[in-house]
């Protein structure tokens, strides 16, 4: 029984002349029903399949908020070096200094 829709329908031996039966194999028209089912059977698995789709925003692809925190943590790094920076005394210490405390 052949395959619905398929152009490869069966043929029928007896309506063929002697030498056509001789000619006839039918082993190439089984290959390609075979191959017809495979494909629609493969096309049919990839058209239920869910589509791979990633969510695309314009711009910065929905990173703003991200990148504006780490410039934002960045800003509050150097301010506390800064303020770290301006508690300390502007002269070093030198080794006259040490001189004077021991005395």
């Amino acid at each position: 029984m052949a395959a619905p829709a398929l152009r490869t329908q069966p043929i029928d031996r007896r309506r063929l002349t002697m030498e056509e039966r001789q000619t006839y194999r039918p082993n190439q028209r089984l290959g390609a029903i075979a191959k017809a089912k495979a494909f629609k059977r493969s096309y049919a698995t990839e058209q239920k399949r869910k589509p791979f789709a990633t969510e695309q925003k314009p711009g910065t692809g929905g990173f703003t908020q991200g990148i504006s925190i780490q410039q934002q943590r960045l800003r509050e790094a150097g301010l506390d070096k800064q303020r770290a920076e301006s508690f300390r005394p502007e002269n070093g210490i030198s080794a006259d200094m040490y001189k004077k405390l021991a005395t």
